[in-house]
């Protein structure tokens, strides 16, 4: 009994979510970051497939740096004015986990994902999660339906 229960609070744990529900309008154009690893690009996508128009702004001007075998890249982009709500992702590399994760994709995702009002300037969604891809888009969804007026 006490390894289930540890199994359980061990995957519990790997989620923190704050939202403020009832405050996402299906109808709105949302900006998203452009590339980035899997999981900015699967929520655009689900963001997509729930109707949202989702724009990753025009790019004003990249530049390129390295540092001790580190290469950056840094765009800057000007978000478009009828975008009303900004999501932001940062994410730690992803991790193949083909044993840990074999029913719910390979990739094991380490991540924050933000959603602010571009017009209040209120923040409706932050979320700090660990988990296998298909699980957290699955988490994603519930919690945009309780955004979603």
């Amino acid at each position: 009994m006490r390894k289930v229960l540890f199994l359980f609070l061990l995957l519990a744990g790997c989620n923190s979510v704050y939202i403020k529900p009832g405050t996402l309008d299906t109808n709105s154009t949302v900006f998203a970051q452009r590339g980035q690893f899997s999981i900015a690009r699967s929520i655009k996508e689900q963001m997509e497939k729930r109707g949202y128009t989702v724009l990753v702004g025009r790019a004003t001007s990249s530049q390129n740096f390295a540092q001790n075998e580190i290469s950056l890249n840094i765009d800057r982009t000007i978000v478009p004015n009828n975008a009303k709500f900004i999501i932001k992702t940062d994410e730690y590399k992803e991790k193949y986990r083909p044993i840990w994760c074999s029913m719910n994709g390979i990739w094991w995702w380490d991540f924050y994902v933000s959603i602010a009002n571009q017009e209040t300037g209120e923040e409706i969604l932050t979320w700090r999660g660990l988990g296998c891809q298909n699980s957290s888009i699955r988490v994603f969804n519930r919690i945009l339906d309780k955004l979603e007026k």
